[in-house]
């Protein structure tokens, strides 16, 4: 485990603050996907995506060139609707990002050629979107076919990210096919695989049942060791069948902050918005994190252990400065006790 990140973002935890910036940049996209959780009603509590106002051209570079610089995330994800349709902005903001020293990721669904430019920003990935193999993903995202996208990520180095539904786990070896198809593709740096994630109550068709998630996580642990661009750790495999309880439990959702189009409204409770179902949830970012969590760092010390406790200390900063837990809502004045702010001091030192 490289000890420097965990340093830096138990450093900004410490602060009060965020590690990671997710900017739903824009609220458009070409595709009408099902199951895309950005366009469902609850995404912004009582609305969604779709109905926000947006930035373009350069106003929409100096705002959140300004956003970055007043959180200065350690990481910035661009998401949307598809960050794609402002590429023109994007060729602007992601050099002058990349100049910052912020590790950017681009989410992206391909739907268009991505600049050849971007293949020499230092710190920036592509990760592209793809719903299986193709009969299924050129039903599922129209007009993004596989011949595109294919084409489209030529001379680039990307991350394929796939969300597994339980329609892919009805055809058995559907998962050897598709690793094997994108591991041959010179354009993939890396594989990566998540678990579609319901709301609370929902039980789209996408969802897989508890014995269907233990299947697919069970096969993942064979074939990463088939596939070395599946980018996806026995640790990290493993925190699946048992995910974080709630936001509140989850280290992704507590070192990030998402904003959507207009640059200021929050979606909370982490990036799904709305009232996801935690005991379903399939975020590989949520899983990542979790695993690092539980590894050992110094002695018996863990990585969570240390990011808890930075975290305890990070809001009691913030209640002292009568902010809100990382210092985004107004919040009581009144400072920690004394003694546990002592006690979480010494653990954090």
């Amino acid at each position: 485990m490289q000890i420097k990140p965990i340093l830096q973002t138990w450093g900004r935890v410490l602060g009060g603050r965020v590690p990671t910036l997710s900017i739903e940049i824009t609220r458009e996209c070409p595709l009408r996907c099902p199951g895309c959780y950005a366009y469902e009603d609850a995404h912004l509590g009582e609305t969604n995506l779709r109905s926000l106002s947006d930035f373009k051209g350069d106003e929409l570079v100096r705002r959140v060139l300004a956003l970055v610089d007043e959180q200065q995330p350690l990481h910035l994800s661009i998401v949307g609707g598809d960050p794609l349709v402002r590429y023109r902005e994007l060729e602007k903001l992601l050099p002058q990002l990349s100049q910052r020293g912020i590790h950017v990721q681009v989410v992206t669904s391909a739907f268009r050629p991505i600049p050849q430019s971007w293949a020499y920003i230092p710190q920036l990935r592509i990760s592209v979107s793809v719903d299986g193999l193709q009969p299924e993903h050129d039903v599922r995202r129209k007009p993004a076919t596989y011949d595109r996208i294919l084409r489209n990520i030529e001379g680039h180095q990307v991350a394929i990210h796939c969300t597994i539904t339980s329609a892919m786990v009805q055809r058995p070896g559907y998962l050897r096919e598709f690793l094997a198809f994108w591991s041959e593709n010179p354009a993939t740096e890396k594989v990566w695989m998540s678990i579609f994630t319901p709301q609370r109550g929902a039980n789209p068709i996408e969802c897989l049942s508890i014995e269907e998630r233990r299947q697919v996580i069970a096969e993942l642990l064979d074939l990463r060791k088939v596939f070395p661009k599946l980018d996806m750790s026995e640790r990290m495999l493993r925190e699946f069948l048992a995910p974080p309880k709630s936001p509140a439990d989850c280290i992704f959702a507590r070192t990030t902050r998402t904003i959507s189009a207009d640059l200021k409204t929050r979606v909370e409770p982490c990036q799904f918005g709305g009232d996801p179902d935690c005991s379903r949830c399939g975020c590989i970012a949520s899983m990542g994190l979790a695993a690092i969590g539980n590894r050992k760092v110094v002695g018996p010390l863990t990585a969570g252990y240390v990011f808890w406790a930075s975290a305890a200390i990070g809001d009691a900063w913030q209640r002292i400065k009568g902010l809100g837990p990382r210092g985004d809502r107004p919040g009581e004045t009144l400072p920690p006790v004394q003694e546990e702010r002592d006690e979480l001091v010494k653990i954090a030192s």
